[in-house]
């Protein structure tokens, strides 16, 4: 079972592992531990990570990046329609309302939702990680952005599911930081001691989120998290870009932002000279050739000038920070230290306003960019049974407050009732009782919309079925159970109405079991229950019989994709990615065409030269020209079997050529062997006839055989080596290595047995034999063991080993 992080980021992504004991970050086929976060789609292919990454210039129409925020959002919102009008491909509505993408492939238009090209990606970063650990990978944890709706992670675990992932839990990227920086710390307080609070921010390409936690020993906790979604990395590069678009505009009349492919361009060339000016304060320069119209530009900047043009940026890095610790409700001198991740945390001016904040030096010893991988990977591994990890819990929080809301049968007509607060515990869950006569709806919205970046504050619509009034007429008691899950999914879990069996006794008799981490807050419909009434048991009464009957829930969640259509784009990337082996194979197979070509022509004129005529590498060398040429005219998009064909026949010519030069380079060399295998064996015969001892137990007519067998081969050996000799290189060769071995088998084969037979061991003298056998063999005509031994099976080891007795074993 593998165990697998996966940081999937805006620009980039980052894959941690778990094996040989530790965490690592692992590296895709370019050699690169991170996997750009990027698609290409091509006529016959799709490019994804760093191969797509380089087609952004080239393949502008076609390259989907920067897609991460489209997730779980309708085309109509309005963060979608600012994010469309950045991007260089074209954004369109889906039949169910949500965001997809248009791009040409396969030589036609295509639509693919966001969660089909996160799918994509994400089934890249599977293959990567199956070929680093080489098994099968399916279980995996997934970083997302503390502040993502449930619309939004459901839009992601979608898929990670159309990847063929099992998504074991959607974690937050800060609790992910914090958790690679809490399970290696040997010094954290011990449980009962005051906590150690740490702060962690994390401010990424495209946004910046704070989280505070307190650390004990074996134990994390999120006790806040801030964040603002629209703030990161590539804001400055913006800024950047409009400062140069508009001194080009001036300088050299050039309109860039008309242009897609310049524009991509100049924001390259500006994120290099943000991370140039992030470690020097010189002026640099900005140089692009060929820019538009064949006009190279150049200009410069320093970083003094850089931190003035993003003024208004950098004064942002500051609310998140001071929201944080008031929902912590801490002091400046209650902070043990502070951590940064994150690329844009590499600019001096933002570590500058965080570390002026908490009048504190802070502390980058996390990898800025792995740390959320690592985060991850080692809580996959906490979750799976195969690895033993150091018990270490996680409580996290709620990033928003949720609100349930029903119908009531009071005047007012709406009931509603907070059931988890901002930065509550998660996962987490909670008993809520109604006191209902019919079904009825439970609306899930998040309480304070102005609070969360997302248009709609709508999480689902839940409707408890199944409910009737008591045998009495009376209502009926509705426990409903709600939760936060592991993913930081809001759901009613379960609901059951409670039958009273006889009619002593109160209905506050029994209260309701619930999970023992939990406090059951909630109102029934009269507004009656709180749930502190819940949490105390009863006053002794008459207890009365209750039983619980579970009731089914009708779940409508907003933007929820349905499993048809989940079911639908799993089968679309099976699909394409049988497309994409059949294309590899078929540029495999072309390729291995121009291969031999090259290889063959090389040799040709190096060392195959002597084994082949003049006429015949002259009708040779044209051939593989016209195979050259065919390869870049006619055979420049074949199928696979065409190529395969031409390989075949250029082989036709090339192999007799191959086989005449590996023969004459390996002959010289098992002629030799055979030469002295048959020199060694007829020396032993020479032995066996001067009546040497070593030999004198053999047997004569065997001898005989042997010495006609020796003569033999070599007579075979001298007749196919003087053959040979007459040949020129040019002509095929008379015997073949493989025959020369063939006959060096065939002597090893009958004559090592004869010579190499050992000599007939000598008989030991009977009373020592006899002894043995008495020792060894037990009980001799069926006498038992016990009459003729007193605990043969206890001394047996023992009376094994006189040394007088061992050669006779």
């Amino acid at each position: 079972m593998s165990v697998v992080g996966i940081d999937l980021g805006f620009l980039n992504c980052y894959i941690g592992v778990a094996r040989s004991g530790g965490i690592e970050t692992i590296a895709n086929e370019y050699s690169d531990r991170c996997t750009p976060a990027c698609i290409s789609l091509g006529s016959k292919t799709r490019a994804i990570g760093n191969a797509a990454k380089s087609q952004i210039v080239t393949n502008v129409k076609n390259t989907v990046h920067g897609f991460k925020k489209l997730h779980g959002r309708a085309f109509e919102d309005p963060h979608i329609q600012a994010e469309r009008a950045k991007l260089p491909y074209e954004l369109q509505k889906m039949p169910n309302g949500s965001v997809g993408v248009k791009v040409r492939y396969l030589d036609e238009e295509r639509l693919f939702a966001v969660e089909q090209i996160t799918g994509m990606l994400l089934a890249k970063l599977k293959e990567t990680s199956e070929n680093a650990l080489k098994k099968p990978v399916a279980d995996c944890v997934i970083s997302v952005p503390s502040f993502f709706t449930d619309a939004e992670r459901r839009s992601v675990m979608a898929a990670a599911q159309i990847a063929g992932l099992n998504c074991l839990k959607l974690m937050n990227e800060t609790t992910a930081v914090a958790l690679a920086y809490g399970i290696y710390k040997q010094d954290l307080p011990a449980l009962e001691e005051k906590p150690r609070n740490v702060v962690f921010v994390d401010m990424g390409h495209s946004a910046y989120q704070v989280s505070i936690c307190a650390f004990n020993k074996g134990k994390l906790k999120v006790l806040a998290t801030t964040f603002d979604p629209f703030v990161g990395g590539r804001n400055f590069d913006e800024a950047l870009v409009d400062y140069f678009s508009e001194e080009f505009k001036t300088k050299y009349k050039l309109n860039v932002k008309e242009n897609p492919r310049a524009l991509l361009r100049l924001y390259q060339e500006c994120e290099k000279l943000k991370k140039l000016m992030s470690a020097n304060a010189s002026d640099l320069p900005l140089n692009i050739e060929c820019f538009m119209n064949d006009l190279d530009v150049s200009s410069k900047m320093n970083r003094a000038q850089f931190e003035q043009l993003c003024a208004a940026l950098l004064s942002r890095v500051e609310p998140p920070l001071r929201a944080a610790m008031e929902q912590a409700k801490l002091q400046r001198e209650d902070i043990y230290s502070i951590e940064i991740v994150g690329g844009a945390t590499r600019i001096p001016a933002v570590k500058e306003q965080i570390s002026n904040f908490f009048c504190k030096e802070i502390s980058t010893t996390l990898n800025a960019d792995e740390a959320v991988a690592r985060g991850c990977a080692l809580q996959c591994a906490i979750l799976s049974p195969a690895f033993k990890v150091r018990e270490f819990s996680i409580t996290d929080v709620v990033p928003y407050s949720i609100t349930l809301r029903w119908k009531s049968s009071y005047e007012e007509g709406t009931g509603e009732c907070e059931v988890f607060s901002k930065n509550h515990a998660a996962p987490f869950s909670k008993v809520i009782t109604f006191h209902k006569k019919e079904p009825f709806d439970l609306e899930a919205y998040y309480t304070h919309p102005h609070e969360v970046p997302y248009p709609d504050s709508r999480i689902g619509r839940f409707t408890i079925q199944n409910v009737g009034p008591q045998h009495d007429g009376d209502n009926s008691k509705v426990k409903v159970k709600v939760r936060v899950n592991i993913h930081g999914l809001f759901s009613v879990a379960n609901a059951s109405i409670i039958e009273k069996q006889n009619i002593e006794g109160d209905q506050n008799d029994t209260p309701m079991d619930t999970e023992s981490s939990s406090k059951n807050q909630g109102r029934d419909d009269e507004l009656a229950a709180s749930g502190d009434k819940q949490d105390h048991p009863a006053q002794p009464k008459a207890k009365a019989k209750v039983k619980s009957i579970d009731l089914p829930i009708q779940a409508s969640l907003y933007r929820q994709l349905g499993q048809d259509l989940i079911n639908c784009y799993i089968e679309n990337e099976g699909k394409m990615m049988m497309q994409d082996k059949l294309e590899k194979e078929r540029n495999d197979a072309k390729n291995a065409v121009e291969e031999y070509v090259y290889d063959f022509r090389d040799k040709l004129c190096g060392v195959f030269e002597k084994f082949i005529t003049e006429e015949d590498s002259n009708k040779l060398t044209l051939m593989l020209e016209d195979t050259e040429n065919w390869l870049y005219e006619d055979g420049e998009d074949q199928p696979k079997q065409v190529y395969m064909d031409k390989l075949q026949e250029l082989r036709k010519f090339g192999q007799p050529i191959q086989e005449r030069y590996m023969e004459h380079e390996e002959r010289p060399k098992v002629l030799n062997e055979l030469g002295k295998k048959i020199q060694l064996l007829m020396k032993a015969v020479e032995a066996y006839k001067n009546k040497d001892e070593k030999y004198d137990h053999l047997d004569p007519a065997e001898m005989e055989k042997v010495e006609k067998y020796i003569n033999e081969a070599m007579n075979w050996l001298n007749s196919k080596m003087n053959a040979q000799n007459k040949l020129s290189l040019t002509q095929d060769p008379v015997v073949k290595v493989a025959e020369i071995l063939t006959k060096s088998k065939e002597l090893d084969s009958f004559c090592n047995p004869i010579i190499y037979k050992p000599k007939p061991k000598i008989e030991p003298p009977n009373d020592a034999q006899s002894k043995a056998n008495g020792e060894h063999n037990g009980p001799v005509n069926g006498q038992s063991g016990t009459e003729t031994k007193p605990e043969p099976a206890k001394d047996n080891s023992q009376q094994t080993k006189p040394p007088g007795e061992m050669e006779v074993d």
